[in-house]
């Protein structure tokens, strides 16, 4: 793993050269740092400024692949035009495109059902953030207080213990935050995959190269899609050896940095 900016000369000579390019980012931790509650990562301005710049060029396509819900991602973006796609990639919406996972609009209700079992049980520690994404759940924890993560713990383990066995729910462990989710083989490499289609088609096939950040292990996943020579796999955070991008970026101002260079290129 390389720090970007180390191989800056490579890059924009790529990136220069290309008819195409795809500009795809996780938003939490990303292009927003990490915060104690979900609602107070704000994108920036000048962030906002930059992509939504970025997307008028006619050589790039741009697009936000985030744990959130769909909605919620687009609100906090507000850029139109551009490529959203929400629950780790099982809803996706795009020019000319729009896409909810068949199973798991199907397991909606049971999700439902969930939400409210883990908020009428952790509802009294104090800290602890259910968050009702529609396809899918997630149960932050990054507010409570050390004595109680413990607790918190055996709690989630109480409820969803019996769901994996049953295979009827998926759980990946993310900063201070577990993910659950519909027992399917989809994610963010696999909402990679979908916008890269929709982009190819009117192409003919023929594609550039595809950048891609994120900070997290829902992220890798996106990571794996991304292998081709010509692409940009981009972790944000200290080196580490273990992702599968081929690149980092130290911090989210070091994103904001990425992305002036990008525009200026």
């Amino acid at each position: 793993m390389q720090h970007l900016f180390q191989s800056w000369e490579s890059f924009s000579s790529d990136i220069g050269a290309a008819a195409h390019i795809l500009l795809l980012s996780d938003y939490d931790g990303t292009l927003t740092p990490i915060v104690g509650r979900p609602e107070e990562a704000i994108l920036s301005l000048e962030v906002k400024e930059i992509l939504r710049a970025l997307a008028k060029k006619p050589t790039y396509s741009v697009g936000i692949i985030s744990g959130r819900s769909l909605s919620e991602v687009r609100d906090l973006v507000g850029i139109a035009g551009i490529y959203y796609a929400g629950n780790h990639g099982l809803e996706l919406e795009g020019p000319n495109l729009k896409f909810i996972n068949p199973a798991a609009k199907a397991a909606k209700a049971e999700f439902k059902y969930l939400v409210q079992q883990f908020s009428s049980n952790l509802d009294n520690i104090e800290g602890v953030i259910v968050e009702d994404k529609g396809l899918s759940l997630s149960i932050h924890h990054r507010l409570v207080k050390k004595s109680e993560v413990a607790v918190v713990d055996e709690i989630f383990r109480q409820i969803i213990s019996p769901l994996l066995r049953e295979g009827r729910v998926r759980v990946t462990l993310g900063k201070k935050v577990w993910e659950v989710r519909p027992p399917i083989d989809w994610h963010k490499g696999k909402a990679v995959e979908t916008i890269m289609r929709e982009i190819l088609a009117p192409r003919g096939g023929e594609r550039g190269p595809v950048i891609y950040l994120g900070d997290d292990t829902t992220d890798e996943d996106a990571f794996q899609i991304i292998n081709y020579p010509q692409d940009w796999s981009i972790f944000v955070g200290q080196e580490n050896p273990s992702s599968n991008a081929d690149y980092f970026l130290h911090s989210t101002s070091e994103v904001v940095s990425f992305l002036s260079r990008l525009l200026e290129l």
